[in-house]
């Protein structure tokens, strides 16, 4: 039947569902499509202006270890790796088209992911504007260097943590395998472990139990192993070809550039080998740390005077720059933060005795390094058959674009970097809302890898990590400090019922549990990210109610941390929804798998603890002798608990404006403790992600159902935190659904 059916569709018809919803798409996201076209733009003008790709000084390194794999040649080998088999398929123009293709990849990456975690679409494709139209993002990708392939593998770790509701061990394993590959691309990686670590440590949640400490352990251990695995893999390959177990042949030159810049020789104690690589110039007088480390250190005239044969100059350099660390750790701290400081400048400029600023912009010649023996005329036709070339038209104008406004300014990067360490420490909604782990992580591993380059020495090249990591931290910094402000409206309203979400959730669930059929009375509990009282609220419920057994079934709605194992473990039934849609679309769902489990009779009750399960009997009373249909418990006729003057007045006044629309007296309209008759729920059209309880009273008060209201308790929340948000902005939405289901079910719907 289904092939007839399928073969009776009209010819393009796929093609015809399939263009709306690309139309759709294209203007849902369009600010990210203007963005996405121009930088598609600036990157084919990069790659015809500079042909067949830009040589820095690093790139001859590279290029000559292609063969050989030496890994002494100064610079990790992930990058010629994946250069030797890029050029295995094209020349050096070919990895820079890659390399362009990389960025504008990362770019919807951020954006996607940022979108994952609710950041508003403005906003989310300002994160990926950054690396789409930053020149200087353009003008790496142009190079033959590691940094984009770098920028890319964070991007991939940062995926592989915030991607999945909930990381697993599997996940840890993965992420530890990216940090890894990430340390033996770029050596500074090996800083970002510790914001892995500690949001592996935390994402579920602070570790408060047993339980939880060894879910934490587990993904910790996994993603240990994990990088282990690569980076000792690595380190026994040096050491079979090098005999050293190391990284990386760099280390040595940068440790003694920057203490060289430091040193106060007449004070420290240096023995006659440590004298003769102190520099002999007053401080003040000295080059900077990048003269040190590439055109001093190791040169013919340094050491200034002679070593004895049995000494060798790096252990020298080695022990000088450690003992210059020690005896001067102030001026060590000192010069590690004004570097770190220079990323966060408002203008992209050469500071004094810094990496000239120039080696990172477009040029109208194409780059020639007078103090190498290299000829970049040798390498791009060794690799590509093609002398270097740049079209000056084309150069001219990203130069202008560069210098003008093609960049990103530091306060703006600064500006994200406060942003995600508020949400760090907790401050507005990220203790909630699972944001504070997410925002540290990313937030995190952009300031350490800053932090780690600054150590050594201050280059613009270095801040280029900063532009995947910290405007996405940023944005779930914001996201968290301003919520829906920044979205300029509220969430929208939920499909019908069931939407794909209610489908894989149901269709989960039946597979877990298998048929189910006789639970006549069961009480829906929706839960996000109440781990610390979920079970508590679960084994308060009675196991009967009059004559009745009493199933409990718990609806996680996409929580990130371990609520749907507590609850399991409390005895209550688990539908846990991949996605967070907010408590109205947890509790419709919940409603209908009620439904499928034979149940009569539906309860509803906050997973905070709130009201009083205790009360089960009462509740059910007007339900169990018919005399109603409808049962909600008043806080007003009962007693209350609050801590929220603004709330205790909301409660009078929706209550009386519920009762103006219904012609009924209603005492509170907001009490979560109700229970009705199952196939009558069912029926309701439930739409409202957030402020279903107004929705659902007037929807069955329209449809006829006989309410009846009992003085029953409210208490203050046992755990966690509320997830209404602000008051003011709860009391105007909840008043706009009151008014808008009245409307849609009273006014508008046919007299049956």
């Amino acid at each position: 039947m289904s092939a007839a059916i399928s073969s009776s569709r009209p010819p393009g018809s796929r093609t015809a569902g399939v263009l709306p919803r690309i139309r759709q798409d294209l203007r849902r996201h369009w600010l990210l499509g203007i963005l996405l076209v121009l930088g598609v733009i600036l990157r084919v003008m990069t790659w015809l202006a500079y042909q067949p790709a830009l040589l820095f000084i690093d790139s001859f390194t590279y290029l000559d270890n292609i063969g050989p794999l030496d890994p002494s040649a100064g610079h990790p080998l992930g990058y010629t790796l994946i250069l030797s088999f890029l050029l295995g398929l094209g020349g050096l123009s070919f990895v820079t088209a890659v390399q362009h293709l990389i960025g504008l990849g990362m770019a919807c990456a951020l954006y996607a992911l940022a979108r994952r975690w609710g950041v508003a679409r403005w906003l989310s494709a300002l994160v990926a504007g950054v690396v789409l139209l930053d020149a200087y993002q353009l003008q790496i990708e142009a190079n033959i260097l590691s940094e984009v392939w770098f920028q890319a593998l964070l991007v991939g770790i940062m995926w592989t943590l915030l991607g999945p509701r909930r990381v697993h061990w599997s996940w840890a394993v993965l992420a530890g395998l990216l940090v890894g590959a990430a340390v033996i691309t770029r050596t500074i990686a090996f800083v970002i472990a510790l914001p892995v670590l500690v949001f592996l440590l935390t994402c579920g949640g602070a570790p408060t139990s047993a339980a939880r400490w060894r879910q934490a352990g587990t993904r910790i251990g996994a993603a240990l192993i994990a990088m282990l695995l690569v980076v000792g893999s690595y380190a026994a390959y040096y050491n079979e070809r090098e005999g050293e177990w190391r990284i990386s042949g760099i280390g040595s030159n940068m440790l003694y550039g920057r203490a060289a810049t430091l040193a106060d020789c007449d004070r420290l104690p240096l023995d006659p080998e440590m004298l003769t690589v102190c520099p002999e110039e007053p401080k003040s007088e000295r080059a900077g740390v990048d003269d040190y480390t590439h055109y001093v250190y190791g040169t013919e005239s340094w050491p200034r005077g002679e070593l004895p044969d049995d000494v060798d100059g790096q252990k020298v350099a080695v022990e000088f720059g450690r003992l210059v660390l020690r005896h001067q750790p102030l001026d060590f701290a000192v010069a590690t933060l004004v570097d770190f400081v220079k990323n966060f400048s408002p203008v992209k400029e050469t500071f004094p005795n810094d990496v000239p600023v120039e080696r990172w912009q477009f040029q109208t010649e194409y780059p020639r390094w007078e103090h190498l023996d290299e000829d970049a005329r040798d390498y791009t036709f060794r690799f590509d058959g093609q002398p270097p070339s740049v079209r000056e038209p084309l150069a001219q104008f990203l130069r202008g674009y560069q210098l003008s406004v093609g960049y990103t300014p530091g306060p703006l990067l600064a500006l994200a970097a406060l942003a995600g360490t508020a949400a760090t420490f907790g401050l507005g909604r990220s203790r909630s809302s699972g944001l504070r782990s997410a925002a540290m992580v990313t937030t995190g591993i952009g300031l350490a890898l800053l932090l780690g380059a600054a150590a050594f020495e201050f280059s613009w090249r270095y801040q280029l990590p900063a532009l995947v990591t910290l405007p996405v931290g940023g944005a779930l910094g914001l996201t968290d400090l301003l919520g829906g402000r920044l979205k300029g409206k509220q969430r929208t309203a939920l499909a019908p019922f069931p939407d794909p979400v209610d489908r894989a959730a149901m269709a989960q669930f039946e597979q877990r549990y298998g048929p189910l059929e006789g639970h006549p009375l069961v009480v829906v509990i929706a839960a996000y990210n109440e781990e610390g009282g979920i079970g508590h609220v679960v084994q308060e419920v009675p196991k009967r109610c009059g004559h009745l057994p009493v199933t409990v079934l718990v609806v996680v709605d996409g929580a990130s941390d371990s609520t749907a194992a507590v609850a399991a473990e409390a005895g209550a039934y688990v539908c846990d929804v991949e996605q967070n849609r907010g408590q109205g679309a947890a509790l419709r769902l919940g409603y209908h798998l009620a439904h499928r489990m034979g149940a009569q009779y539906v309860v509803s009750t906050d997973a905070d603890g709130q009201y009083d399960s205790r009360e089960l009997p009462q509740l059910m009373t007007p339900l169990f002798d018919g005399s109603a249909d409808f049962v909600t418990g008043s806080r007003r006729l009962g007693t209350e608990q609050t801590n929220s003057p603004v709330r205790w007045v909301g409660v009078r006044v929706f209550a009386w404006l519920a009762s103006l629309l219904t012609l009924r007296h209603i005492t509170d309209t907001s009490f979560g403790f109700r229970a009705t008759l199952t196939d009558r729920v069912v029926r309701v059209p439930l739409r409202e992600p957030q402020y279903q309880s107004s929705e659902l009273l007037i929807g069955m008060l329209a449809r006829g159902a006989r309410l009846r209201e009992l003085p029953l308790s409210m208490r203050l929340r046992s755990s966690g935190t509320t997830k209404k948000g602000r008051n003011l902005v709860y009391g105007a939405n909840y008043a706009r659904v009151m008014i808008s289901t009245w409307w849609r079910d009273f006014v508008r719907r046919p007299k049956p």
